[in-house]
C-alpha cells in the first residue's frame, strides 16, 4: 500500500521540485536583468561625452552583469535625451543593440522633463528560457528600463 501511494506521489512531487528550481532561476534573471540596465545606465551617465568605445565596454558590461546565465539573448536600448529651455525632449543619440527599440522614448521621460536638463534610457531585455518547463512555457521575456541623469553635464553627448 505505501509503495503504490508512494508511486503516485513521486511524480508529483519531482514535478513541483523541478518547478520551484526553474523559479527560482526565472527570479534571478529578472534580478540580473535589473541589474545590467542599472549598470549600463551608471557607465553611460558618467562623464559628459561617450565614445563608441566606451559605449560597448558599457553594453559589455551589461552583458557580464547576466553571469553565469546565458546572455545570448541580452538586448539593450540606449537613449540620451535633452530637454530644452521649455521643458520640451528631443533625442540626442541612440544606440540599439540586439532589440527592438522602445517606441516611446520620450513620453517615458515625461515626468522627468526639467528645462536644461538631460536623461539617460536604458532599456535591456531578457528572454529566459526554463531548464524543466519547457514543456509548459518556451520563455519568459524580461524588459527593465533604467535612468540616469549625467554626472558632469545635464546631458551626454556621443563622440565617434
Amino acid at each position: 500500500m505505501a509503495a503504490v501511494e508512494a508511486a503516485m506521489i513521486f511524480p508529483i512531487m519531482t514535478l513541483m521540485l523541478l518547478g520551484v528550481y526553474d523559479l527560482g532561476s526565472a527570479i534571478l534573471a529578472n534580478q540580473k536583468t535589473i541589474r545590467a540596465s542599472q549598470v549600463v545606465a551608471d557607465l553611460v551617465a558618467r562623464g559628459n561625452m561617450i565614445t563608441d568605445s566606451d559605449l560597448n565596454e558599457a553594453i559589455e558590461a551589461g552583458r557580464l552583469a547576466f553571469e553565469p546565465l546565458n546572455n545570448t539573448s541580452y538586448g539593450v536600448d540606449i537613449v540620451s535625451i535633452r530637454f530644452d529651455d521649455d521643458g520640451e525632449s528631443e533625442i540626442v543619440w541612440r544606440e540599439t543593440l540586439n532589440m527592438t527599440p522602445v517606441a516611446d522614448p520620450l513620453t517615458r521621460v515625461e515626468a522627468l522633463e526639467d528645462s536644461n536638463e538631460g536623461v539617460v534610457m536604458v532599456s535591456v531585455n531578457y528572454d529566459y528560457v526554463p531548464l524543466f518547463a519547457k514543456f509548459a512555457v518556451n520563455s519568459f521575456a524580461m524588459q527593465e528600463v533604467a535612468f540616469s541623469r549625467g554626472r558632469r553635464s545635464p546631458v551626454v553627448n556621443r563622440v565617434p
